[in-house]
Formats: C-alpha cells, sequence, structure tokens
C-alpha cells in the first residue's frame, strides 16, 4: 500500500508540475483582454462580457508576408494576446516567421512559453542549446511540413539554408510569452552593462565591446 501510495504521490506532482508549466487555467469561458483598464493584474483585467464580440477573437493578415530586408533577414509577425485579445487567460499564442534566403531569427529565449514550429516552406536550420552545464548543442535542419519543438527558456534560432525564402509558423505557451534576444539585450541595454563585467565574460577586448554596444 505504501508503494502504491508514493507512485500515485509521484504520478500526481508530475502533473502538478506540467500544469504550472504555462499560464494559468482560466476559471470562466473567456476574459477577452481590455486594454483600457487601470487595473494593475499578472496578465490583463477583462472587459465586460456584454461589449464582447467576434473581433475579439479574430486576427486577420497572417497569410501577408513580413518585411525581411533588414539585417537579419528575417521578420517575425506576432499574435499575443496584444493582438488578439481573446487569447488572455488561455495561455496561448501564435507567430508567424518569414526568412529571406540566408535570414536568422537570431539567438533569443521565451521566457514563459516552449514554442512548436512548423515549416511551411523552404529549408530551415534549428537549434537550441541546453542548460549549463552541459551547453549541448542540438541542431537540425527541417524541410517543409516538418515541426520542431523548443523547450522553455531554451536558448534557440532559426536560419534559412534554402536557396529560396522560407516560411514558419510557431505555437506558444502562453498568451504573452516574451523574447529575449540575447545579442541586444547584453549589449544594447539601457543603461549598458558595464564594460569590464562584457570583457571578462564574453573573454574579449574593450575595444570590441565598445563596437559591439555601437552596434546595438
Amino acid at each position: 500500500m505504501a508503494t502504491n501510495i508514493s507512485f500515485f504521490g509521484f504520478v500526481l506532482s508530475f502533473y502538478l508540475s506540467v500544469a504550472i508549466a504555462s499560464d494559468h487555467s482560466p476559471l470562466q469561458d473567456f476574459c477577452v483582454a481590455d486594454p483600457k483598464s487601470q487595473v494593475v493584474v499578472n496578465g490583463l483585467a477583462c472587459k465586460d462580457p456584454k461589449t464582447v464580440e467576434d473581433n475579439d477573437f479574430s486576427f486577420g493578415g497572417l497569410h501577408l508576408e513580413g518585411n525581411t530586408s533588414n539585417p537579419i533577414g528575417s521578420s517575425v509577425t506576432p499574435v499575443t494576446v496584444f493582438q488578439l485579445p481573446g487569447l488572455n487567460t488561455l495561455g496561448i499564442s501564435l507567430v508567424r516567421i518569414d526568412y529571406a534566403p540566408s535570414g536568422v531569427n537570431p539567438p533569443h529565449t521565451h521566457p514563459r512559453a516552449s514554442e512548436v514550429l512548423t515549416l511551411l516552406e523552404g529549408s530551415l536550420e534549428v537549434g537550441f542549446v541546453t542548460s549549463s552545464p552541459e551547453n549541448r548543442h542540438i541542431t537540425k535542419v527541417l524541410q517543409k511540413g516538418d515541426v520542431f519543438v523548443f523547450p522553455i527558456g531554451l536558448v534557440h534560432y532559426q536560419r534559412n539554408v534554402g536557396s529560396g525564402n522560407a516560411v514558419a509558423i510557431a505555437a506558444l505557451s502562453s498568451q504573452n510569452p516574451g523574447v529575449v534576444i540575447i545579442a541586444s539585450s547584453v549589449f544594447g541595454s539601457r543603461p549598458s552593462i558595464v564594460n569590464d563585467i562584457l570583457v571578462k565574460a564574453f573573454h574579449v577586448d574593450k575595444g570590441i565591446v565598445n563596437y559591439l554596444h555601437s552596434i546595438f
């Protein structure tokens, strides 16, 4: 009996840990975000259900190609709670990512979400790095129709390795997954991180750090 109790305790703790790995579960049919509310909560306050309409649950334009004429050669079109208020409290969101030839979605993390990416067009190299001390780099080249998952919080990236444009759709396990782009966060923070810290962290000359600060 004691063995069964401890087993069921383990199973229960496992499912509880899974349950809290994404946004909190809703306690009502919907909670359409009210961006005008002055109430401060962990998320967004709800509109009066009587004022909710169909447009609160709809977003148009995901079929439109993103503008990739930028230094990194990619463009992200988000569909989070800020674009689609009906996502509030539902724990999901979506992005479209467009890549020019050789374009990259640079190394970044989502602090509040895991990501499942589906490649719709082209060829894409994807990868993520496990946490320290292993820092294992797991990478794969995707073809049209392939799916890849990026675990929550881990640094990951994509790069177009095909001859033409590439397009992907990614689902994320948060209404507001957030994004931390590694390079711009480290070298483009305001105020800046002290040079001496970055020199020691990256084992580079202070001149290189100053140059990277100037870019970001």
